[in-house]
Parts: structure tokens; sequence; C-alpha cells
């Protein structure tokens, strides 16, 4: 086990590397972070921030010889990174399970090996592999990159054979997935965290709502029947167990106006619509994160109270700073800034998160505060 005192190592600056250093402080820990922006939210919360490529040998020499273990706050790392650490010191979550999870083709593969439901998929590796996949899906589709999207990005609607060998252009003809898109009843996400001796704590499952591709809120707990919950969480778990996985997991879920439970991707780190666990979990999912990758047992995912998180985009400064008064106003609801330079439309700033009794009221909190916010100035 590695104790406080010691020095964690992340991989990445943005918002999650942010919040794992302010985990892993308030536990004792000191924490270096690899990010070339030296503007980085999260190497401005570090005990050292190395502003460096990712490849820098240099860089990962000094983070090998410092650090105790190392984790990733992005799936995106290079491989060779991990595996050049990996050699030395421990790195949680592993290579494999990262190279797995930032890889729709390898992911959905992977999660089909397991005996786990997806939407129907086609690999695109060429221009060729669109007519079978368009003559073998039903229409409409969404045509993803295999690497690299996020938010919405790198992804092309889909419902002729036109439009896909217009959408793989577009991308510039990189391998990608053309993925049937299934009739929604609701999408939810399940955070899990794995320590090294296989010991699982599972929060309980976050329904989620996303406008234009990006995550609008999460309601805890999820309007889903218990039998459901139970399967996505046992699902996760199988997924975890596969990759032999130490760390924070995230599984997002589709259910289907059928019925059909479907995984829809994996985050081999902290998830966005986990950040209500800061709040209202006796254990935040950084917590975990610096747990986990220290060897030891992960904490309690205990749920305190109803809670809705928002998430704060850089459209909100459009016409000057929030009115963040009318937010202060509640007195159970927790605001989180990132520390961003500079807000774009579409970036993620913030969040806040909205406790109450039962989550109608939560939810009534949330659009008064996003009313609010959003008022002309």
């Amino acid at each position: 086990m590695i104790f406080p005192d010691a020095t964690l190592g992340v991989l990445g600056g943005g918002q999650l590397g942010r919040m794992f250093c302010i985990a892993a402080r308030s536990m004792g820990y000191r924490v270096w972070v690899l990010d070339p922006d030296p503007n980085s939210p999260a190497g401005n919360m570090a005990d050292h921030h190395l502003k460096a490529d990712y490849l820098d040998h240099a860089a990962l020499e000094a983070m090998a010889e410092h650090c105790a273990a190392i984790t990733t706050e992005f799936e995106n790392v290079p491989a060779e990174t991990l595996e050049f650490l990996e050699s030395r010191i421990p790195v949680r979550p592993g290579s494999r399970a990262v190279a797995i999870a930032r890889d729709r083709i390898l992911e959905k593969s992977f999660i089909r090996e397991q005996g786990l439901a997806t939407a129907p998929f086609f690999a695109i590796e060429k221009s060729d592999d669109l007519h079978t996949a368009c003559a073998g899906l039903n229409m409409p589709a969404l045509l993803k990159t295999a690497q690299l999207g996020y938010d919405g990005k790198g992804q092309f609607p889909v419902n002729t054979i036109e439009d896909a060998l217009r959408g793989f252009q577009q991308l510039q003809e990189i391998p990608c997935v053309l993925e049937e898109r299934v009739e929604l009843a609701q999408e939810f996400s399940v955070i899990l965290a794995r320590g090294i001796h296989g010991d699982v704590a599972v929060y309980p499952p976050g329904e989620n709502v996303h406008v234009n591709g990006i995550l609008d809120t999460t309601c805890v707990p999820a309007n889903i029947e218990t039998k459901t919950a139970e399967q996505a969480e046992a699902m996760a778990i199988t997924l975890a167990e596969a990759m032999q996985y130490c760390g924070v997991l995230a599984v997002e879920f589709f259910l289907t106006r059928c019925g059909d439970l479907l995984i829809n991707e994996m985050a081999p780190r902290p998830h966005n619509s986990g950040h209500y666990t800061i709040d209202a979990a006796l254990t935040s999912q950084f917590e975990q994160q610096v747990r986990t990758l220290c060897g030891l047992p992960p904490g309690s995912t205990e749920l305190l109270s109803p809670v809705v998180m928002v998430n704060i985009l850089g459209d909100l400064w459009k016409d000057g700073a929030p009115h963040w008064q009318q937010l202060f106003r509640h007195p159970r609801v927790k605001l989180h800034l990132y520390g961003k330079h500079h807000a774009r439309p579409g970036r993620k700033m913030g969040h806040y998160s909205c406790l109450a009794e039962d989550l109608s009221q939560a939810n009534g909190v949330a659009e008064k505060i996003r009313a609010a916010l959003s008022r002309t100035r």
C-alpha cells in the first residue's frame, strides 16, 4: 500500500486531473502532473507541474523517479508512455485496459466477447466496408471515429450509403465504427471502483441527459427498475473483472424502448456523470481513484442524498460573468469551477450539484438556477 506523504502522478491536466489533485492532497499525498498546457487546471493544483509532451523522455524519467504510482486523466495518453512507466512503477489502470477503452472497435468487440450486448455495429477500416455495413444495419446509424471522439465530436449521422461515404471522407477516412441508432428510453451510467485485490464498490446508476452530444444533467438515483439497475451493475463488474481492472471505471448504458439493456461505451477513469459523488456520496469518485491507485480498499459508495448534477458550459459567459449570486441563494447547491482561463461555447467550465429530499425537488432547483444564470445581463 502507498500511504499519505507519498507522491502520486497523473497524466493529463484537465478538470478530472484537477479534482484528482484536490482529493489526493486533502488525503495527505503530493501530486505531480504531466501536461504540456502551461495553464493546465490540474497543474495549477499540483505540487509540481511538468509542462512537457507525453512522449518527453526526460519528463517520463522524472515521473518514474519521483512518483510512487501513476494514473491517467484521459484515455488518449500514448501507449508508449504508459508502457514506459508501467515497466518502472505501478500504473493504474494499466495500459491494456486503457487501450481497449480508447478504441471503439476494440472496446465494442471486447464487450461482445464477454457475452454482453451493444448496439449493432460494423468496424470500418476502408470505404468498401461501408457497403456491407449499411446493408447489415437498420438505418439511421451513426458513423463514429474509433479514437479521439468525445462530447459528440467525431460523429456523423448516416441515413444512406451516400451519407456514410460522405461522412467517412469528412472524418479523413480513419478507422470508424458504423453503429445502428437504437430507439432510446433512457441513458444512464454505472461507476465503480475496483482495488488491486478485486474488491469492488459500485455507485448507484445515474440517469443522464445529453444536449448536442454533451452531458447536460445526471440524476441520482436513476429512475429505472431495480432489476435493471442490478443487471447494469453486474455487467459493469463483468467488464472490470475481465480486464483485471484497477481504478475507477465508468460504463455508459442505453435502455431501449424494447427494454434491451446495451453497453454504449466505457471510460477507464472518473467520469463526468460521477461528479455528483463529490457532494452526495460518502466517498467521491476521485477519492476512489486515489485509494485504488495506492492499493487501498475502495471506500463506501453510500448515497447521502438524492442529487442532480448540471454541467456548466462556456456558452454561459457569452454576455459576461454568470449571475453566481442566484446559485448561492440555495443552501443545498454546490458549485465547482474548473479553473479554465477561456470560456468557449461547448467547453465544460464547471458543474453544480443540487441536493434535496427527493429528485423532484432537486430537479426544480436545478432548473431555477439554470434559468437565473443564463438570464440576459
